[in-house]
């Protein structure tokens, strides 16, 4: 995980220092894309999923929420280990929290996907992981001030593949995990003096978030095709 960070922290740093949601958009579309196929000993979505699956005998459920239980708990090493050290490092670790949040979060909502018979190689279910990032409240506000126009599942399913769509969806996402991240800074400013608890409310937020992103994407992601009984 940490090599994954560290091979896209020094684009991102900059966008997120200056919370130009845009501006980081591409970069995050590549941090997503190491989580959906891999990278070098890094498992991908599929083949994650797949080992899940293996492990819980063919049911789905099971596998899913292995799935959700093994990013939770990165997510929470990573926040711990970004969140150490308190307001002193905190300049530094914001981008690797950033790509390290969204690298977690992405590999576990594309492994529910695949689980649920989505195909991750389709550009439309791609955005629709990304989508998920948003979280539910994230997804709900956006559909209510129409900044978003549809749901994960629409997206996830529409006719075509729609660019400008996919675009808008990153901004989003990047805005909200740079909020993610800046709202930590204030539950920091409290433990600064005590760096191990600030590393500790670090991991606590990160893995709340993914919790909750997990089982929205639970939620959102329905069974599109059934996988095949085996023998």
């Amino acid at each position: 995980m940490a090599g994954v960070a560290r091979f896209v922290a020094s684009s991102l740093a900059p966008a997120a220092q200056r919370f130009a949601p845009q501006a980081a958009a591409g970069i995050l579309r590549q941090v997503l894309e190491i989580a959906i196929d891999g990278y070098q000993r890094f498992p991908g979505a599929e083949k994650l999923a797949e080992q899940k699956l293996a492990k819980a005998d063919g049911d789905v459920a099971v596998a899913i929420e292995a799935v959700i239980d093994q990013h939770i708990r990165l997510a929470g090493v990573q926040g711990f280990v970004t969140s150490v050290g308190g307001l002193v490092t905190l300049p530094v670790s914001l981008p690797a929290n950033l790509t390290g949040l969204a690298v977690v979060q992405a590999r576990m909502v594309a492994a529910i996907a695949h689980l649920r018979g989505y195909d991750l190689g389709d550009p439309r279910v791609r955005t629709a992981v990304i989508t998920c990032l948003l979280g539910e409240d994230g997804v709900t506000d956006r559909l209510k001030k129409a900044s978003l126009p549809t749901s994960p599942l629409a997206i996830a399913t529409a006719p075509v593949f729609d660019p400008e769509l996919d675009r808008l969806v990153a901004g989003e996402v990047v805005g909200e995990l740079i909020a993610r991240v800046s709202g930590k800074r204030m539950a920091l400013t409290v433990t600064r003096r005590v760096p191990l608890l600030g590393g500790a409310v670090g991991a606590g937020v990160d893995g709340w978030s993914t919790y909750r992103i997990g089982e929205y994407a639970d939620k959102s992601l329905v069974r599109r095709i059934p996988r095949p009984i085996e023998q």
